[in-house]
């Protein structure tokens, strides 16, 4: 990729005024409650009865696809943007997507595990999404040829804290308790509310980006590239370790799906609705490496759950 490129990538800007953050956030909050609506205490059980594949789980979304994902972006070197490395990074430490147990339940995987790992990567988020993407993302920028010109890394802890618990924490809560004391209205909203999350996120991205369309399509091939080879890393990672681990195939199924799918949606909340970039040149690579993750991965996703839907667990 030319420096031509990359500027143009990078200058490219999503301005919302506060009505359509707003939206993008209750859109997130709805796609995080209907989440919760499949999520029941006793679901846990028998999954943390044998911990192996939620540990393997929680090693591969906090652990290592952050860390492996600091290393790819080390490695394309100026191939990308220290904006479009950062993009990366922070895809990654985002928690599980909120399609990846409807994912899951297509690939006749561990729907289960699925769900606990999504619930715990979400509880989770508070803690390890600032931390994650601060940790890799500054080591990334002081290995990358051009950190001269980045500015250090700070996370804004009170404002992200407060933008993950209002988004993610708050629903998840109310999802579950919906789920146990009105299953009959869990279950009707359920399905609809997953379809209508991938509708409108596909519809949020396309309205953000609709000043810059010209750009945006431009410098798309770009992006699709980056943003596949990235993809397969993480969905790699799950299935690699699930298959070292030597964990039942259904588990690995699922690891494959839920490191392999993420929350970018919290992503681009996190860079519209806080100061998290006050201090940043323009970062229009962060904001299209997010965007164009939270679309391919459904793709992706629904590839790998057909063809694990067709091959039997006997033969895999």
């Amino acid at each position: 990729m030319t420096q031509e490129t990359a500027a143009a990538i990078d200058s490219i800007q999503v301005s919302l005024n506060a009505g359509g953050m707003n939206t993008i956030n209750i859109v997130l909050a709805f796609v995080m409650f209907g989440v919760a609506l499949g999520i029941k205490p006793a679901m846990f059980v028998e999954v943390f009865r044998k911990p192996k594949s939620v540990l393997l789980g929680m090693l591969c979304q906090l652990v290592l696809l952050p860390a492996l994902t600091c290393g790819l972006a080390i490695l394309m070197g100026s191939w990308i943007s220290p904006m479009m490395g950062l993009g990366m990074i922070l895809v990654a430490s985002c928690p599980g997507g909120n399609i990846s147990n409807f994912m899951s339940s297509l690939a006749k995987a561990n729907i289960e595990l699925s769900v606990s790992l999504t619930a715990i990567s979400t509880a989770l988020a508070v803690l390890m999404t600032p931390f994650n993407f601060w940790l890799w993302g500054n080591l990334y920028l002081h290995t990358a040829a051009v950190a001269a010109e980045v500015p250090t890394l700070v996370i804004p802890l009170w404002d992200v804290f407060k933008t993950i618990f209002i988004l993610l924490g708050i629903p998840l809560t109310l999802g579950i308790l919906t789920s146990q004391f009105l299953p009959k209205v869990a279950n009707v909203l359920k399905k609809p509310l997953q379809w209508a999350s991938i509708l409108f996120f596909i519809a949020m991205v396309i309205l953000s980006f609709s000043s810059n369309m010209n750009a945006f399509l431009q410098c798309v091939r770009y992006i699709f590239v980056v943003v596949l080879i990235h993809n397969l890393l993480a969905l790699t990672i799950g299935f690699g370790v699930g298959s070292v681990a030597k964990v039942p195939r259904p588990d690995r199924r699922t690891l494959t799906i839920e490191t392999g799918i993420q929350n970018s949606g919290l992503g681009l909340a996190l860079m519209l609705g806080t100061s998290l970039f006050a201090n940043f040149p323009p970062h229009g690579g962060m904001l299209v490496i997010t965007a164009w993750w939270g679309i391919w991965h459904i793709i992706s996703g629904l590839t790998v759950a057909t063809v694990f839907n067709h091959t039997k667990l006997d033969h895999e």
